[in-house]
């Protein structure tokens, strides 16, 4: 929990009116962040410039790097040396992060990044929301691993669910994603920030063990996630890309070490995903058709399934908070009573592919939607018509 002098620097807590990406920086802070690296990228940069003001006033660091690259090699190194740490950017900058992100997978680095999508490839619509970068962030670096990702719906999920991504990623030693789409980034909206005793904080394991010659600084627990020692408290290990076993020590050439170290960081995801998985679903018990939607689109979609149970039509939300991991064993229950499922995404089809698969051959639409407008109500009520026709 955060000292007494450091509560006191606290925005107040109470009802305020500010834009999601102020919320996501004020998230931050209440979990404990101390340190931010970022570097200017829309609409991500009021995250960076808020952190800017906001860190020394709580005794936290914030540093503008050189680019994307520098910023996440930045936030590596100083969760490393013991503070909680952010970055924030969006797509290009994403991509520019995919490398450092493998390794602090590899390296079990408890780190948050934030991701105000929009529209892609490349530089794209700088000012426009999207929702491109969902697979991206599954599978934007290489190799065999499992990744946690955090969708906000709305402001006041901005400032709780960068709570949450903190809280996962120090107890999962995993880099934790926030995945808004630029109009949740930029909106502004009434939330309610608690007072700070009351906010849930999670901090990672640290090692009983004394500061020995035999230290294994990436031996698990029962839990599959290994205490982390913080560098210059006379722990002396290697922290390293390479593959490695648990004293740190490389070892590239043991097809033993690899599968025992990367299962370990696939089955620590894999085998707590029922703690880790946040979904909404909304009136599905007896729906007809379900509407799985994230973000902006989980808006549109609560509205329509309401629009379409005024007129008789059993209509039914499942809202994903979480992206990653992927819950489908929930979508594959509801699709044993449902007729179709109706997938609207900011994107040319990302998730849908997830659903169709947990769907086990239940109707699947799509609606997708690029560009500078979300998806309207009506849109979405009109899909949910015509699957129920089909």
């Amino acid at each position: 929990m955060l000292t007494a002098p450091e509560k006191s620097k606290q925005i107040l807590p109470g009802q305020h009116f500010i834009n999601g990406d102020t919320a996501c920086a004020e998230g931050a802070i209440a979990a404990g962040c101390r340190f931010f690296a970022g570097y200017p990228i829309t609409p991500a940069t009021e995250i960076a410039e808020h952190m800017a003001r906001r860190m020394p006033e709580v005794g936290g660091i914030c540093i503008q790097m050189e680019d994307e690259i520098a910023s996440i090699a930045a936030v590596i190194g100083a969760s490393y040396a013991g503070v909680k740490a952010m970055t924030a950017t969006s797509g290009p900058g994403f991509s520019l992060m995919q490398e450092n992100i493998g390794l602090a997978i590899m390296t079990e680095t408890p780190c948050v990044i934030v991701n105000i999508m929009r529209g892609g490839p490349s530089t794209g619509q700088p000012t426009m929301p999207g929702q491109q970068d969902v697979m991206q962030a599954r599978w934007g670096t290489h190799g065999d691993y499992e990744i946690i990702a955090l969708a906000p719906s709305s402001v006041q999920e901005m400032f709780d669910l960068t709570v949450e991504a903190f809280n996962l990623s120090e107890t999962y030693r995993v880099p934790v994603f926030v995945l808004a789409d630029e109009i949740v980034g930029h909106m502004w909206e009434r939330i309610t920030i608690p007072e700070a005793e009351s906010i849930k904080v999670a901090n990672r394991k640290k090692p009983a063990a004394l500061p020995r010659e035999d230290y294994a600084p990436f031996q698990p627990d029962q839990d599959l996630v290994p205490p982390m020692a913080v560098f210059g408290q006379g722990y002396r290990f290697h922290a390293t890309g390479l593959t490695h076993d648990e004293r740190g020590h490389p070892s590239t050439e043991s097809a033993e070490v690899q599968t025992r170290l990367v299962q370990r960081l696939c089955d620590k995801i894999r085998k707590n995903k029922e703690k880790i998985i946040r979904v909404e679903k909304v009136m599905v018990e007896d729906a007809e058709v379900a509407v799985v939607a994230y973000g902006i689109a989980a808006r549109a979609a609560l509205s329509a399934v309401r629009k379409a149970r005024a007129v008789g039509i059993k209509a039914g939300l499942i809202r994903l908070v979480s992206l990653w991991p992927f819950s489908d064993e929930q979508v594959a229950k509801i699709a044993d009573h449902v007729k179709a499922f109706v997938v609207p995404e900011m994107n040319c089809g990302q998730m849908v592919r997830e659903v169709e698969r947990a769907a086990k051959g239940t109707p699947v639409a799509f609606l997708s939607k690029l560009g500078e407008e979300p998806h309207r109500p009506s849109e979405i009520l009109d899909a949910i018509v015509g699957v129920l026709k089909k």
